[in-house]
């Protein structure tokens, strides 16, 4: 019975303990608020003294040979790969039509020269004769005068004609323009060949490869930081390991279509192991002291209309649009309305629009 009363009394006590004190708030307490879009600044360096840009070999000097008169392949002396000196003849053509006009030019030249050949003859009589006093009017002289000179003018006339009809003849002899390589022959003997528009398929294609033209396309953005006195370094693909160095040769001092400046590098082909078409990773030399804007791999956004990061402009979300130039393992080199310093979403999305809050 005591045992009972102490226990009943132990209970009253904790009891009374408990109510003293405050309750407690077992919800779970809420992390403070992340901030939504992490931020990078841009930064401003000078970037390597060089840019590794693309370059493709084409020929020193190249044509396509095209008949320069109508007429049938008659003899074919080259085919492709035929190395040919300047001034060897390549084809010969046939023309009938083209001897008979000479056969008639011909003719009427020397028609031409018997006539005046009769009236100065004529003349020079006549003349002898008008030294006797009333034997000869000075008119009928100087009909005759005026004969001799129109066969002579005559003469010269069909001169004239029967040299453009062999020159038209010579035409039917095709020769190098220059040393090269035959890489294309189009036609056989017996075609019937014409003269072409650019735009028509060749007889021949000749190139000259002694030596190449390494052209390399520098892109706006870098052309006034290129170092035209500084040499530039190249490996061809198909030649890995081999590093070749030369001058730039020319520039064309003019952008393209593409907003780029094609510059020229020119490379001996002494072993001819180099081949038109060939690519090559060229180094061009930058002016030193050339400062990039750089901006986190991560900020620069591309869609399928520009390339763009977003500037955070006082809580609110402005599009710059960039053009990338070279890039680094966690930087990238980029053209735009930027400054130093600028703040910048880094990993955001094309979801986020102009005027946009990014705080």
């Amino acid at each position: 019975m005591k045992y009972l009363i102490c226990l009943i009394t132990i209970c009253l006590f904790f009891a009374a303990c408990s109510g003293n004190q405050k309750p407690v708030d077992l919800t779970a307490q809420s992390p403070k608020k992340a901030n939504k879009y992490q931020y990078a600044t841009v930064s401003e360096k000078v970037l390597s003294t060089s840019a590794q840009l693309p370059g493709q070999l084409i020929p020193f000097n190249e044509v396509n040979i095209f008949p320069k008169v109508n007429g049938f392949v008659k003899q074919l002396f080259v085919d492709r790969g035929s190395i040919v000196k300047k001034g060897q003849l390549l084809v010969i053509l046939e023309a009938p039509e083209m001897e008979s006009q000479l056969a008639a030019a011909t003719s009427q030249y020397d028609q031409a020269k018997e006539n005046a050949e009769a009236s100065k003859e004529k003349y020079e009589r006549l003349k002898e004769a008008a030294k006797e006093p009333g034997s000869v009017s000075p008119l009928d002289l100087d009909d005759a005068q005026s004969k001799m000179k129109a066969d002579q003018s005559m003469v010269q006339a069909q001169a004239s004609n029967v040299q453009s009809v062999r020159t038209m003849n010579s035409y039917l002899r095709i020769s190098a323009p220059f040393d090269g390589m035959i890489i294309d022959r189009n036609v056989s003997p017996g075609a019937l060949v014409a003269p072409g528009k650019a735009t028509d398929q060749p007889m021949l294609v000749l190139q000259d490869i002694h030596k190449m033209r390494l052209t390399v396309a520098i892109p706006e953005d870098y052309v006034d930081k290129v170092d035209l006195s500084q040499p530039v370094s190249f490996v061809f693909n198909a030649m890995p390991g081999q590093t070749q160095t030369a001058k730039i040769s020319r520039s064309a001092n003019s952008l393209g279509t593409m907003q780029q400046e094609a510059i020229e590098i020119d490379v001996e082909n002494k072993n001819g192991q180099l081949k038109p078409g060939m690519y090559a990773e060229v180094n061009i030399p930058l002016l030193s002291g050339a400062k990039s804007m750089l901006v986190p791999n991560a900020a620069i956004i591309r869609s399928t209309e520009h390339e763009y990061v977003i500037q955070d402009n006082s809580g609110k979300a402005n599009l710059v649009n960039i053009k990338e130039g070279l890039v680094g393992n966690d930087s990238t080199e980029v053209f735009g309305n930027l400054k130093p310093n600028d703040k910048i979403l880094v990993h955001a999305s094309d979801e986020i629009k102009q005027g946009d809050a990014v705080e």
